[in-house]
């Protein structure tokens, strides 16, 4: 791909693409566009204007602000803008080949995708959450409009994609596809963590959802859907681990039979880093693997000890625009969802400030061919919309988990598209 770029530079083609979020991770992606070739960035765009300064700065180029009434400033300038639609809608006039969404948000980054796909732009999804509750719909609608939308390739996710598509190639089941986790507190608030949050440049809320472990579900829930790997319980097995070669002490590997599943350990080194077990019962392999100090099988342990989330942002832009490929997609449909439980004692009438990382619910990834029919509540639909918010019918005691009969959502966009899509899902 490397190469392939190089060319685009050396011709005076690049990529361009539109960033929507200039937060932690936005800032980074705009960095590392700016300096990989055959990349332009044409857009950024965010509420927070200084935020996008700060992304323009980053990324290394002269930049204007604009307004819908005033979208023109001249060549080679980075438009900088608090809503992004009237640049998506004018795509093609700009150039734009992909736009990539790294909001928290779900309302707003479905419009942003819906916007984008319709005016012929590839879109790079860094934001996990409007990847997991609309990402079949949206890629049916990319593949209507012969574009392509994928999960980034520098998250956990999009990293184990990127391995399982590897290990299969060897000729390998794909027993169980893993993440590592420093730290998890399912009942922890954004102000119980704004230290933590500051520190790491991070919004409390968007901390919050890492620290509770709702993140970490979606995102083996994203690899579910990608590979068919089931969660083997509600919310996965997650032992703690001192170093991921523990993993054969930890997990019973046989117990799982044909169905490969997802999972994590908790505490383990390396930090940050994600794993595969595959199985390989084919004597002759086994002696290579053997001599490749790989162990004695039948299950064998792949792992990256590291991730790198914005520094991989850019393979992800190369694959949709040069080759067409997604590094993760749905293929499986919803296999699995992650579902709302409730941090604490709720009652009637409690209104849900926030859907992920809020106070109210933590998420736990499960299949949903078991959920679903006992009406649980997907925590990605608990966002609310304007202004509007989720409220509670009835009461709800610490851990119970969330059904349809339990809260009064909005009727919003993002519920409109869910029920869209679960009819499409279910005409398949």
């Amino acid at each position: 791909m490397y190469r392939a770029l190089l060319e685009r530079e050396q011709s005076g083609e690049p990529i361009r693409v539109a960033l929507i979020g200039a937060g932690s991770m936005g800032v980074g992606i705009a960095w590392q566009i700016g300096h990989t070739p055959g990349m332009e960035l044409v857009s950024i765009t965010d509420i927070d204007l200084d935020a996008a300064r700060r992304a323009a700065d980053a990324y290394g180029a002269p930049w204007s602000f604009v307004e819908a009434s005033d979208p023109s400033p001249g060549p080679g300038t980075v438009l900088v803008t608090r809503e992004p639609f009237f640049v998506l809608e004018r795509g093609r006039d700009l150039g734009i080949d992909v736009m990539v969404e790294a909001t928290n948000t779900i309302g707003f980054a479905a419009r942003a995708c819906e916007a984008a796909i319709t005016n012929g732009q590839h879109v790079v999804l860094m934001n996990a959450e409007i990847d997991l509750v609309l990402g079949p719909w949206l890629h049916d609608l990319a593949a209507k409009n012969g574009v392509v939308i994928t999960s980034d390739a520098g998250d956990q996710h999009g990293v184990l994609m990127r391995m399982i598509d590897e290990i299969r190639l060897w000729a390998f089941d794909i027993v169980m596809a893993g993440n590592i986790k420093g730290f998890l507190n399912r009942y922890a608030t954004a102000e119980s963590l704004l230290y933590e949050a500051e520190i790491r440049n991070l919004n409390p809320v968007q901390c919050c959802a890492y620290t509770d472990g709702t993140k970490l579900c979606v995102e083996m829930a994203l690899v579910s859907n990608a590979t068919g790997l089931v969660p083997w319980v509600p919310g996965m097995e997650g032992p703690r681990a001192d170093s991921v070669t523990e993993v054969f002490e930890k997990f019973d590997f046989e117990r799982y039979g044909d169905t490969g599943v997802v999972d994590y350990i908790l505490g383990a080194k390396p930090g940050g880093g994600v794993f595969v077990v595959g199985r390989c019962d084919d004597p002759l392999q086994a002696e290579y693997l053997k001599y490749y100090k790989m162990g004695d099988g039948p299950f064998y342990l792949f792992y990256r000890p590291y991730h790198l989330c914005h520094l991989e942002t850019t393979r992800a832009i190369g694959l949709v625009a040069l080759r067409g490929e997604p590094v993760l997609a749905p293929t499986h449909g919803r296999v699995s969802d992650v579902y709302a439980f409730a941090k604490k004692d709720l009652q009637v009438g409690d209104s849900v400030e926030h859907g992920i990382g809020g106070d109210e619910f933590y998420g736990m990834v499960e299949a949903c061919a078991d959920a679903d029919p006992r009406g649980h509540v997907p925590i990605t639909l608990l966002e609310g919309e304007g202004g509007e918010r989720p409220r509670l019918k009835t009461n709800l005691a610490q851990d119970q988990p969330l059904t349809y009969d339990d809260i009064e959502l909005p009727d919003s966009h993002v519920l409109r598209l869910f029920r869209v899509q679960q009819e499409m899902l279910d005409a398949r």
